[in-house]
């Protein structure tokens, strides 16, 4: 396992906030809204792996959800004079289409997370 620097956390970071390629950052990551390329057009690295490989963008997808969700509910309920159950409308509408349109980010920082800790893969 190679030794973790700064930069290419940086770079890795940066790349996946645009849904490019972790390693050289120039190829996309997507061709659709849901179809990921199996690699790199530019330097062949493979974005899919083996089966299973992005369930961690799932965890990190809910948990980036719940961190939206739950202060905000939080604090709507604190300084607004929204009732219980336009809060529950609003939040459960927040939680069933937030999470499609993070879709594309998160399997990207799972993917560009998965390229720091191991750049040999």
């Amino acid at each position: 396992m190679a030794k973790i620097s700064f930069e290419r956390v940086v770079r890795a970071l940066k790349a996946a906030a645009f849904l490019k390629c972790p390693k050289c950052g120039a190829g996309g990551l997507f061709d659709g809204f849901f179809h990921m390329r199996p690699n790199c057009s530019h330097c062949q690295l493979a974005f899919e792996r083996e089966q299973g490989f992005f369930v961690g963008a799932i965890y990190i997808n809910y948990a980036v959800t719940v961190l939206i969700a739950l202060p905000g509910f939080l604090l709507l309920d604190y300084y607004a004079d929204v009732s219980l159950s336009q809060q529950l409308l609003l939040w459960g509408a927040f939680a069933v289409v937030f999470p499609i349109l993070f879709f594309r980010h998160s399997r990207s920082l799972w993917l560009s997370v998965a390229y720091v800790i191991d750049p040999d893969i």
